[in-house]
């Protein structure tokens, strides 16, 4: 306890009462009491501490909202004031609309100016890849006719070898005649493809009915299709407004690569129709090889080959998704390895 407290305590005591044995046990009950007036104290003065300064922050608040309510009251007095010492407000805000409408207006010509630049740019450009197209339709033309000849002459040479000097060859001179002709053959193939992929959709198709159901049986007819396999066309088909010869190379090419890609004892190739909206929706099914997902795109890449197969060229695909989309359709395709392909497609009948 405070040595002046005590003291105090004990002058004001009767001697009786200084020298009680629980005069003690009294001035240390005071003692304790003062202790926790003492911590109270401190408590308290922390609390205040706390409260002041989030008093204060709350104060600085405060103060910014009113500084910004006063400079908007000064702003709206400004207006008032003007509108009030002019004796026509409608003239004052006649002029107001008249400023910000010619602003408007200048940014309305500038954007249209700009517009005007980026259409004769367009133009310009269009003009350009009309060129280039062009060109690159002649030159395709010109590289094909000048690979084919070559192609021809190196065909009929190795079949003069082949039957006036077969009696003198070996099997293995034989079987180096058939590599060369059939690589010609796929030389051939190839040129015809790439010439068939660079025109397509360059000139102007001549647009009439065509029977889909006539179309199939001439082109199942026409392919070499293997005995093991069988091709069918599943119901009625519909008579679609296009050209023949572009149809034709849409389902044939389909339908000649179900036949490649079939390993199945017994494999089969079916073709179907269903309207949908206004489209037409057509799939070309098989019970082949399949196609893992990861090349449900890439199948449709000019060039691109699941296999190294002697007679694919890897441009069929490309060159049937490129006459769907001529027929404003898309393509897709469903396939499980081992089990089958679906390919499907849509187009506008025209």
């Amino acid at each position: 306890m405070n040595s002046l407290l005590k003291r105090q305590i004990r002058k004001y005591l009767s001697e009786e009462l200084t020298n009680h044995p629980d005069i003690n046990v009294f001035l240390d009950v005071i003692d304790r009491s003062y202790d926790n007036y003492d911590e109270q104290f401190i408590m308290l003065q922390r609390a205040m501490k706390i409260s002041s300064d989030e008093l204060f922050e709350a104060n600085g608040l405060l103060k910014k909202d009113t500084d910004r309510q006063q400079q908007i009251i000064a702003q709206l007095k400004n207006v008032v004031d003007t509108l009030r010492g002019s004796e026509n407000i409608e003239e004052v805000v006649a002029h107001e609309v008249e400023k910000e409408s010619k602003k408007f207006m200048d940014l309305m010509s500038l954007k249209t100016q700009e517009i005007v630049e980026i259409n004769k740019q367009r133009e310009k450009l269009l003009k350009e890849l009309e060129h280039q197209n062009k060109e690159l339709s002649e030159y395709a033309h010109m590289v094909s006719h000048d690979l084919k000849s070559p192609l021809r002459s190196i065909d009929a040479l190795t079949a003069w070898l082949k039957e006036d000097y077969g009696s003198v060859m070996d099997e293995q001179g034989k079987h180096t005649i058939e590599l060369i002709r059939a690589n010609v053959e796929k030389m051939d193939a190839l040129v015809t493809g790439i010439l068939e992929y660079s025109t397509l959709g360059k000139k102007e198709e001549t647009i009439y009915p065509v029977d889909l159901n006539l179309l199939l049986k001439e082109i199942i007819e026409y392919i070499e299709i293997p005995d093991h396999i069988e091709v069918r066309v599943k119901g009625e088909l519909p008579v679609v407004n296009g050209d023949k010869h572009r149809l034709q190379q849409l389902f044939q090419n389909l339908i000649v690569n179900a036949i490649s890609y079939n390993d199945k004892e017994k494999g089969w190739v079916e073709i179907g129709y269903q309207p949908k909206d206004d489209m037409l929706q057509f799939y070309v099914k098989d019970n082949g090889k399949g196609i893992d997902k990861n090349y449900f795109e890439k199948v449709f890449k000019a060039f691109f080959k699941l296999e190294n197969s002697q007679k694919s060229i890897g441009i069929g695909l490309s060159i049937v998704k490129k006459i769907v989309e001529i027929y404003k359709g898309k393509i897709w395709v469903d396939s499980e390895v081992s089990k089958g392909t679906t390919f499907n497609f849509l187009i506008k009948n025209k």
